[in-house]
């Protein structure tokens, strides 16, 4: 990834439509505020509507509590709002082990791992594409691909081509997403353990 593009790659490159859309115009900015990163808002139902909103930290975490504190807050957001006709429950989630990639930098971040990116347009007469991520560079979302008698080639989309993109649930993804999980689990512990130390010194 260019250092240039660093800023843009965490912005999301995934857009909702209709309610959906509605929804999360209101909605990220309030994660924002919270110190969570939106990933994506989905709708659901009919009369009475699940809106289920997937959100994380910017470092890919996201615990009970977490949730428990998201839906505090947005539940009277778009009560005041009422963008939703009729009666509607909240449903707040992590993104999971085979997750969106709705940043440039996912793309980035999960670089090595299997994916299906589905595109808006066709490019070779095809619009669904499954392989291993190989990063983003200059604006593009790269993605390894088996292309049968030519072989395995490295693809590169443009970032505003691609409609939607999901991590492929394998065996080593699975492993890397419980490390990641277990690293960053231990780094807030420590951070905790020194504040405390800190805390205690000071009195």
């Amino acid at each position: 990834m260019q250092s240039g593009e660093s800023g843009a790659a965490t912005h999301r490159f995934f857009r909702e439509t209709g309610l959906a859309a509605e929804l999360a115009d209101l909605v990220e900015p309030a994660l924002d505020d919270l110190g969570f990163r939106l990933v994506r808002v989905h709708v659901t139902g009919g009369d009475a509507r699940t809106v289920q909103i997937m959100a994380e930290r910017p470092d890919g975490t996201m615990s009970i509590d977490d949730c428990e504190t998201i839906s505090r807050q947005l539940s009277p957001l778009i009560d005041v709002r009422d963008p939703i006709a009729g009666t509607w429950r909240l449903e707040v989630s992590s993104p999971g082990i085979d997750r969106p990639l709705v940043r440039p930098s996912d793309f980035e971040d999960w670089a090595g791992y299997d994916a299906k990116v589905e595109l808006k347009e066709p490019v070779d007469g095809r619009k669904r594409f499954k392989g291993r991520l190989d990063g983003y560079e200059d604006g593009e979302a790269r993605i390894e691909v088996d292309l049968g008698a030519e072989g395995k080639a490295v693809l590169g989309f443009p970032i505003a081509l691609v409609l939607d993109a999901k991590l492929v649930l394998t065996d080593d993804l699975i492993r890397e997403a419980l490390q990641r999980s277990k690293s960053k689990m231990k780094k807030g512990s420590a951070a905790h353990d020194g504040a405390g130390l800190d805390d205690d010194e000071e009195e």
